[in-house]
């Protein structure tokens, strides 16, 4: 095994017990992990091993054989490859690779084959001679695959295997395409798509019914043959696999776990995909703790749920017998315990999102003053406010609060051609009832009535998308109590793709948050905070409001000033996590209910759905009656339903 930059947990990470030793805090874990603080620094370390590895082959007059994955995980990767090569003279000219796998059938200058990312994202950068480049051929009649199969088998083999494999996980444990039920010994080949697989690749193709069902794969067995594996798993939604990768037993119900039997082989995490590890999870089951509050109130919640009791009925057993002694002696007696925690959980809940005027906020979660705040609530996707945060919105318009709200995206890709149809031919007909010229929008009509969606939209199509997203966002908004001059539209332009896939995010998108921060000053800022949505625009447009902030920082309003943040329609922030939790009356479930329902684009199907089949609106209510639920089951009042935020400190 080659590994000539050995990778370490990040410094970064701030994880509590790092004075515990290594195979303490590991014995959970049947493989070696890595965790990083953020993705790309572990992109930046994995790219940094390649090229000197790279270097190193090529010192000694040999091939360099990698094995290259696709997927949102080793994007950074390449990206820092490309990065080294134009910028520190890395050649690719003795590089030989050979990819995982390739949808099935699929042309190569398909936007969505995988010939076309890896030329996108890495080839078309770099130096490597074409004919050193092999990708599984999607174009091959049937009868041919199999055959062609054997041949890359061989070709892998006549190089002396690969040199390093690069790997990313799916949801069902998958590595390659390689789905549950894939036997250790398997070898390249066609395979059958999971349904869970299919879902997540969804986004990439504009709707399931799109997505290929099968794919050529490289088999576990050639894989595991590599000299050195590197495994990436990013984000909350990679958790729960990855602890079954790392802690469940060998089985070829997670194909991953395969790895577990090969020592060169390191896992790379960041902290969102670690969270399910144990040493994470419950570290106080491992060994010694470091009890910060943090972990404090996070190891209660998680006691109050294991053995079924409100916190306040909580005995010293209990505590004894779930691995918290050590916290039970440091703090005296469970009494003292349960009754710092009950507090300190109820101290998040207010009906007051903008603070309550005129009164002690020493226990409230906002401020009392000033009484009436200026409050910009950004939404990634023209739906995102009142999905996400409805209840909360409504609130702080009724408490007499100027709140503006700022619809960072079009969202006009996430609109089906046959609502836009609806509109152009509405305009077509309003514009012959008029006797208005009516070829431009015989033209989009036309290019509507397609057969089949087309991988790109034409601007024209494009922009009456974003009309019907905006206008649904402004009757939303209205809906809500705002004036027009309050509500904000601020079409960043690393969304205008026209595609799935958006570009980087520029100077000119932090500009535009920017602007709008200083131009209204605000008390309360509002951003999603919910990582997970399927083609990552929330991160992109929370990271622009980061930038903003950073750069206004030393501005004198921005002292102070809060960032609030909420999550979406696709998961909730944990009970331990929340800082504040704003109760919803039934009525008040209706009315962010009746809010939701402007958008009518994004009902009945929608194209973005993730693996949830319920609409947007249920979606939003379950999850936040779930949360009141939580609540109520640790012993504090039931309500109705709850919204939730945590707080961000720049």
């Amino acid at each position: 095994m080659i590994d000539l930059l050995p990778i370490h947990n990040s410094p970064e990470a701030n994880i509590s017990y790092q004075h515990i030793g290594r195979t303490d805090i590991t014995r959970f874990e049947k493989m070696h992990v890595e965790v990083f603080s953020e993705s790309g620094l572990a992109s930046i370390a994995v790219a940094r091993e390649i090229a000197n590895l790279i270097r190193y082959k090529a010192s000694k007059g040999e091939a360099c054989v990698l094995g290259l994955a696709t997927g949102s995980s080793p994007i950074k990767v390449y990206e820092e490859l490309v990065r080294l090569h134009q910028e520190e003279e890395l050649s690719f000219q003795n590089v030989v690779t050979f990819n995982l796998d390739e949808y099935y059938p699929m042309a190569q200058n398909n936007a969505q084959s995988y010939w076309s990312f890896m030329h996108e994202h890495l080839f078309d950068d770099v130096d490597i001679p074409p004919e050193n480049i092999n990708i599984p051929d999607g174009t091959l009649p049937l009868e041919e695959v199999y055959p062609a199969c054997m041949a890359y088998e061989e070709k892998i083999s006549q190089y002396g295997g690969l040199d390093f494999q690069l790997l990313g996980i799916g949801r069902t444990g998958h590595i390659g395409f390689n789905e549950p039920g894939s036997s250790n010994q398997s070898l390249t080949r066609l395979i059958t798509l999971d349904h869970l697989t299919r879902v997540d690749a969804a986004s990439d193709f504009r709707g399931i019914d799109k997505v290929p069902k099968r794919a050529i794969t490289m088999g576990i067995n050639t894989i595991k043959k590599a000299h050195r594996i590197i495994l990436l798993a990013w984000g909350y939604k990679k958790a729960k696999v990855v602890k079954k990768t790392v802690e469940g037993k060998v089985s070829s119900a997670i194909p991953a776990t395969f790895l577990q039997e090969q020592p060169n082989t390191t896992i790379l995490l960041d902290e969102e995909a670690s969270a399910e590890l144990t040493r994470f999870k419950t570290p106080w089951l491992v060994g010694p703790c470091e009890w910060t509050e943090p972990l404090k109130r996070k190891a209660i919640v998680w006691l109050s749920h294991n053995v079924g009791k409100p916190i306040l009925k909580l005995t010293e057993r209990n505590y004894n017998e779930n691995g918290m002694s050590d916290l039970l002696a440091i703090e005296g007696s469970a009494y003292a315990l349960n009754i710092k925690m009950h507090n300190t959980l109820q101290h998040t809940i207010t009906g007051w999102p903008g603070g309550k005027p005129h009164v002690d906020d020493s226990y409230r979660p906002e401020r009392a003053e000033p009484a009436k705040k200026r409050v910009i609530l950004f939404s990634p996707h023209p739906d995102d406010d009142v999905i996400s945060m409805g209840g909360t919105f409504l609130r702080l318009v009724d408490q007499g609060h100027e709140v503006h709200v700022a619809y960072q995206t079009s969202g006009n890709i996430a609109v089906a051609d046959h609502d836009a149809l609806r509109f152009a031919e509405f305009t077509h007909n309003l514009n012959q009832l008029n006797k208005v010229s009516t070829q431009e929008i015989e033209e989009i009509v036309t290019e509507l009535q397609r057969e089949e969606d087309s991988e790109l939209d034409s601007l024209k199509v494009r922009s009456i998308k974003g009309l019907i997203r905006r206008g649904e966002a402004i009757a939303g908004a209205r809906y809500c109590g705002l004036p027009d001059n309050q509500i904000h539209f601020l079409n960043m332009p690393f969304y205008e793709t026209g595609r799935s896939k958006k570009n980087p995010l520029g100077p000119e998108d932090i500009q535009l948050v920017e602007t709008l921060i200083k131009e209204v000053k605000p008390h309360q800022i509002y951003a999603a905070g919910d990582l997970a949505d399927p083609h990552g625009t929330h991160k992109v447009c929370l990271d622009a409001i980061f930038r903003a902030i950073d750069h206004l920082k030393d501005q004198s309003f921005m002292k102070d000033c809060w960032l609030w943040l909420y999550r979406g329609a696709w998961h909730e922030w944990p009970i331990h996590e929340i800082e504040m939790a704003v109760p919803l009356s039934p009525q008040e479930v209706e009315k962010k209910r009746q809010a939701i329902f402007f958008h009518q684009s994004q009902k009945d199907g929608v194209m973005f759905q993730g693996e949830d089949s319920r609409e947007f609106w249920q979606r939003a209510e379950d999850r936040n009656q779930a949360t009141a639920t939580l609540y109520n089951q640790l012993g504090l009042t039931e309500y109705e339903a709850m919204e939730a935020f945590v707080r961000h400190h720049f």
